[in-house]
């Protein structure tokens, strides 16, 4: 008849003492997380018949925790990745039992935003996205008063009260857009500029550096007036018409938030081969093919997985320790694509 696996057995395959073996049973004193786990996979390799009360024990030391995400457009591909990429590093974490819950305002309007952080007042901690408002900022006051932290993602809103910004610096993608225009266009001519809306200040900061740039270093380019088109494709789509028709001049378009869909469309429509160096942010299914096709010349990108990690991380952290009354900023670096990359 064979023997019955012992505590001894575990201990040994495991590389510990027969003690800790025991206390990672019994729960009477902590065992570190790492240390359990590895008794666990012992326990298993031998056959222990305990070792679900071991399992147990692990469950009971790692703590619950619940995330909450605000994105904006539902439909988006972008949105939809980061959603995702949100989730898996969540659920990718080991030393807590997370959830993550997902919220999408339905409009860009502060009060849609509002609402969707405070649906999520019952999470640890939440990320989002959101335009700059003082009522935003009054949300996230009562929020961190209530003791919920929470962290601005790619639009630094909340300045003063958020925990921190996490996302690209948005000064330097604005002059990495200018750079790359002038740089690849031969002839000098006028250039225009998209933003999202008058309260990204993400998208201001991009508008910042993408002017700075060229001020500084080509002046013979003529930036017109920025173009507002809510992150829309509808409204890229027609500007982007009336700008080729009024300036036949153009020598390239920057898209500096949402909306890059329209310019494609346009560009592809008036002109049988690429002639307006666009360049865009995020790489999609639409931009990916554009690229390819020479309508997009280059996509800077978000490294949505860096992100969600190191956001996610901060979360942790942030609810660990509580408020240290630091605000601060974590900045990453961009990923560049280009047509020959695909």
């Amino acid at each position: 008849m064979a023997r019955r696996p012992t505590t001894q057995d575990v201990a040994r395959e495991a590389g510990v003492s027969v003690t800790t073996v025991d206390r990672a049973l019994n729960g009477r004193a902590k065992v570190r997380e790492e240390t359990m786990r590895k008794i666990a996979q012992a326990a298993h390799k031998v056959g222990y018949h305990a070792r679900g009360l071991i399992e147990q024990n692990i469950d009971a030391a790692v703590p619950e925790m619940t995330f909450g995400f605000v994105f904006i457009k539902k439909g988006q591909e972008f949105y939809q990745n980061f959603a995702r990429e949100a989730e898996r590093a969540v659920a990718a974490r080991t030393d807590i039992r997370g959830r993550a819950v997902i919220r999408y305002a339905p409009s860009q309007s502060p009060e849609d935003f509002a609402k969707a952080l405070e649906s999520l007042s019952h999470c640890d901690a939440i990320a989002a996205t959101a335009i700059n408002h003082h009522l935003l900022a009054e949300v996230v006051s009562d929020l961190k008063a209530k003791g919920v932290p929470v962290f601005s993602v790619l639009n630094d809103f909340a300045q003063g009260v958020r925990r921190n910004y996490i996302g690209l610096n948005n000064m330097k993608i604005g002059r990495i857009a200018a750079w790359t225009i002038s740089k690849t266009v031969p002839q000098p001519g006028k250039l225009a500029i998209f933003v999202g809306g008058n309260r990204w200040h993400g998208h201001d900061l991009r508008e910042v550096g993408f002017r700075s740039y060229l001020r500084e270093n080509a002046p013979a380019f003529s930036v017109l007036d920025t173009l507002v088109n809510l992150e829309t494709r509808q409204l890229t789509y027609e500007a982007t018409l009336d700008l080729v028709r009024r300036h036949p001049d153009l020598k390239g378009i920057y898209v500096g938030g949402g909306g890059m869909e329209g310019a494609i469309a346009a560009l592809r429509e008036v002109h049988a081969s690429p002639r307006v160096a666009l360049v865009v942010n995020e790489v999609t299914k639409e931009s990916a093919a554009a690229l390819r096709e020479g309508y997009v010349l280059m996509a800077i990108t978000t490294p949505l997985r860096t992100l969600c990690d190191d956001l996610v991380g901060h979360m942790v952290r942030s609810v660990r320790e509580g408020d240290d009354g630091i605000a601060g900023q974590h900045f990453l670096e961009p990923h560049i694509v280009l047509p020959e990359m695909l």
